[in-house]
């Protein structure tokens, strides 16, 4: 009789079945980002706790905000210089040391700019060196299912922290700074204790020492898998994903002001779109996960563009209050997509030497993104009103679409080549501690 098909396990079963370190490292992305209560309520601790203006507030933010992009360049040096756990760790002290000023130090104004610029270049290091260290530890099958739980986990995360920090806020600025300070701090500490010293870096090292390092150059150190050279088509893929990354960030800017201005209604109708995209996040992530592995990269992320490019649709043509609620459900399946296929095809394409660097520009992009679109839409808004800035929201995933479809996109995972592997004396992974 032909073999019974085995039930796929379930996501508890995966879920275990994932290195230690990154399980605790998923619990420390999730407490740290459930404890970023001061980030989303900044402008409003400057203006009422700070007695800035309005405009002081937020030139002060974008310029502060700059430490997003300086992080996620210093995340990839940093992690191949030092190692993932140490970037992990620096990324945590300083997001608090600089929260720490900002709630205790009265000074100018640009002083506050310079605390809130280290305290978001540890905000801009953490998820590419966590992204980094998920393509080290977890096995090639394993990866989508892995940046899953990462991404549901984040999202979670921060569906939660808004929440507390109002509540904190509510009760004094300090308790809210004080709660992001210990969330910081308890992660670093569970990194610490239970996320391993770099196990590739460490078996490179040695094999470096014990040929002198003269015979680097003629290993394939700059190979990618598969024995191909060059990483050309993944920093391709990485810029274009820029397309799809630009109507996320816009829509934070401009859905705010218009349901409380064009719509004229309450602003808590903005965090039932927030509501609306956890849920969908952590209700079909999973499923679409197990089906992520069934298609090429090309066609997962033409898809994803299609479904952002119909979620934006309703915003562009028929703007109104049903709309805004159907639409967020189809473009955060998109947003799902992108945000899974990306760090999976980096970490399956690129050489291990350059993973952090290339997960340190898939964050860079975000960071442009975040401070290039919402400038770019308040003068469309300013000059010509609503419709133009939901219709450009609208245009920029057709155009990444058409970029991914004339892109040279290979498959999701690589096929492993045995030239690349590490030498069978090496260890495959470094203990827990140390």
């Amino acid at each position: 009789m032909p073999d019974l098909e085995k039930p796929s396990p379930t996501w508890v079963t995966r879920f275990k079945e994932l290195p230690l370190a990154l399980r605790v490292l998923f619990l420390a992305a999730f407490v740290n980002r459930a404890g970023m209560f001061v980030f989303p309520l900044l402008a409003v601790y400057l203006v009422r706790g700070k007695d800035l203006s309005t405009g002081e507030a937020g030139l002060l933010i974008s310029v502060g905000s700059t430490g997003l992009l300086a992080g996620s360049l210093l995340s990839g040096p940093f992690c191949d210089l030092r190692g993932r756990r140490p970037a992990l760790i620096t990324a945590l002290l300083l997001n608090a040391a600089g929260y720490l000023g900002l709630a205790t130090l009265d000074g100018p104004p640009w002083t506050y700019a310079v605390l809130l610029f280290v305290a978001l270049v540890g905000m801009g290091m953490f998820g590419p060196a966590s992204n980094t260290l998920i393509a080290d530890l977890a096995p090639p099958e394993q990866r989508p299912f892995a940046y899953t739980i990462s991404y549901i986990g984040n999202n979670l995360g921060m569906g939660v922290g808004p929440l507390l920090g109002g509540l904190a806020a509510a009760y004094s600025y300090h308790v809210m700074f004080a709660g992001n300070i210990l969330a910081g701090l308890l992660c670093a500490a569970l990194i610490v204790l239970w996320v391993p010293r770099d196990s590739r870096r460490a078996a490179r090292d040695a094999d470096d020492a014990g040929s002198g390092g003269a015979g680097a150059a003629e290993r394939p150190a700059e190979r990618e898998p598969g024995g191909r050279r060059g990483h050309h088509h993944v920093l391709l893929l990485v810029l274009a994903s820029f397309f799809y990354v630009a109507p996320l960030i816009g829509l934070e800017y401009a859905l705010p002001l218009a349901v409380t201005t064009v719509l004229d209604r309450t602003a808590g109708l903005v965090g039932v779109v927030y509501t609306i995209n956890s849920v969908i996040v952590v209700g079909f992530g999973l499923l679409i996960e197990k089906r992520i592995q069934r298609y090429g990269a090309k066609t997962l992320l033409v898809t994803a563009g299609a479904l952002w490019a119909a979620g934006l649709a309703p915003l562009a043509f028929a703007f109104s209050l049903p709309m805004i609620l159907l639409s967020t459900v189809v473009w955060t399946l998109g947003e799902i997509i992108v945000s899974v296929v990306v760090p999976t095809y980096i970490a399956g394409h690129v050489h291990e030497r350059r993973v952090g660097s290339f997960m340190a520009l898939n964050g860079f992009v975000l960071g442009v993104a975040r401070l290039v679109v919402p400038v770019g839409l308040g003068v469309i808004w300013q000059s010509h009103g609503h419709d133009p800035v939901f219709t450009v929201l609208f245009l920029a995933p057709v155009v990444g679409m058409a970029a991914f479809a004339l892109l040279r996109v290979k498959s999701l995972i690589a096929a492993p080549d045995p030239r690349d592997q590490p030498s069978s004396s090496a260890p495959a992974e470094a203990p827990t501690g140390k």
